[in-house]
């Protein structure tokens, strides 16, 4: 396999970083394949409704859905010397627990053609992987966090995908990674060679490859830069600035800067794209509470797009909807309560309103991927209209067991409302998921 010119670059950045170390990092200290390794199952019951508010006469209202999943995770440790090898497992197992033909498509489970969702579904995967210093380089399907790609873990079972990742450490603050996927598994598939969709466009051209990393300038400041390519439709950048300054022991003010750039790229597969869009939040804490603002704002002709599940880091990104759409504006208000101080640890509270408008989406590329042209109308049909606007409010209920025999055991309530006009596309719906798990460390 060629390797891409971002792999290049980030891997004589870590070549770089590794001979300063003088090869002296995480690797020192393994302690073997089997001495290091850990096995953990996670039990994942989750059930999920939505009331879909403006469907029409003939169209589907309510969908809702009850699943109970295993989540199984074995990662071995690296065996001894200069050069230490390992591997990474997972299987998975989801079981429907309620559902119906007229009631699914929640992304708990699997539908077939018939609308069915199916009575179960499992997937198995894993990666090998070496270690030298405290690099890391792997291949095989994998979870992934980055800005510009990151596969979900929303739903029953997790995203996963498949390829190459290099991670580095070898510098005190500084984090290197990069990769390049080109196979997925998407959150209520069984299929590891899917392509993973965004709004208007997937990765079956090729896939996606990207190099960035993160440097903590000090324990108050950090900096975050990445780049990617996604085959033949755009290349996408991402630029974070977090800061904290801390009032007193109990008072603290947190800002938090986002910004993405997104430029069509090669064979511009979903058309013209020329996109910045950039998210500013501040939260202020204070003993047990928080309050939290947040502006975000998409400027293109194009809705800020992305692909895999959980790709977009932005404040407005919420349960349901991303604000994302062409020209939106968005603010952001948010309290947070932790009843840590009030005798209860575990428990905490949550409740959000997001409002966003100036959509307009006429304006992107005529017989592009967000403006195609339909044929049983014979015009161009734009993702969205020429003056959207919506709002959402969400309310979360989160309690953790703090210890005894149930430790780590976690209940989530969560329930959103999203209300949309016509030309914002997302339509207005009503959810709730309830969301029961329990870790059991195995190994």
């Amino acid at each position: 396999m060629p390797v891409d010119k971002w792999s290049a670059l980030a891997l004589a950045v870590v070549s770089v970083a590794t001979a300063q170390s003088a090869l002296a990092g995480q690797q020192e200290e393994a302690q073997g394949f089997v001495e290091d390794a850990s096995l953990v199952l996670l039990n994942r019951n989750f059930y999920m409704n939505h009331d879909l508010r403006d469907s029409g006469p003939d169209e589907q209202s309510y969908q809702e859905e009850w699943a109970q999943g295993f989540i199984g995770t074995f990662e071995s440790g690296f065996t001894q010397g200069t050069v230490g090898f390992g591997v990474d497992a997972y299987g998975m197992l989801g079981l429907k627990l309620d559902s119906g033909r007229g009631r699914s498509g929640t992304g708990l489970l699997p539908v077939d053609s018939e609308g069915r969702a199916q009575d179960d579904y499992s997937e198995a995967g894993g990666v090998v992987k070496m270690r030298l210093s405290s690099t890391v380089l792997k291949y095989g399907e994998m979870q992934v966090e980055t800005p510009v790609f990151d596969t979900g873990d929303l739903r029953l079972l997790p995203e996963t995908a498949t390829g190459f990742l290099l991670s580095s450490d070898e510098l005190e603050g500084l984090s290197l990674t990069a990769g390049h996927f080109t196979a997925f598994n998407n959150r209520d598939s069984t299929n590891s060679r899917d392509e993973f969709f965004g709004y208007a466009v997937d990765t079956s051209a090729g896939g996606i490859d990207f190099v960035g990393g993160s440097y903590a300038i000090s324990d108050a400041l950090s900096v975050t830069l990445y780049g990617s390519e996604l085959s033949e439709t755009w290349r996408q950048y991402y630029g974070n600035l977090n800061y904290t300054l801390a009032i007193d022991d109990e008072q603290s003010l947190n800002f938090d800067f986002n910004l993405y750039r997104t430029n069509d790229h090669g064979e511009a597969l979903a058309g013209e794209i020329d996109n910045t869009t950039f998210s500013l939040a501040a939260v202020y804490s204070i003993g047990a509470h928080s309050f939290a603002l947040a502006y975000q704002k998409v400027d293109g002709d194009t809705p800020f797009d992305y692909v895999g599940g959980d790709s977009i880091y932005l404040a407005n990104s919420v349960q349901y909807s991303d604000f994302n759409g062409a020209h939106e504006k968005s603010w952001q208000a948010r309290y947070d309560l932790d009843m840590s101080s009030f005798g209860v640890p575990g428990l905490s509270f949550m409740a959000r309103y997001i409002t966003g408008d100036n959509i307009d989406g006429t304006r992107a590329e005529q017989g592009g991927a967000y403006n195609p042209f339909d044929e049983d109308l014979g015009e161009f049909v734009p993702l969205q209209g020429a003056d959207g606007k919506h709002w959402e409010r969400d309310l979360e209920v989160s309690y953790v067991v703090q210890e005894g025999a149930a430790k780590d055991l976690s209940f989530r309530v969560r329930q959103a409302t999203h209300r949309a006009n016509a030309d914002q596309g997302e339509g207005s719906i009503d959810e709730v998921r309830l969301i029961i798990e329990y870790p059991l460390e195995i190994l």
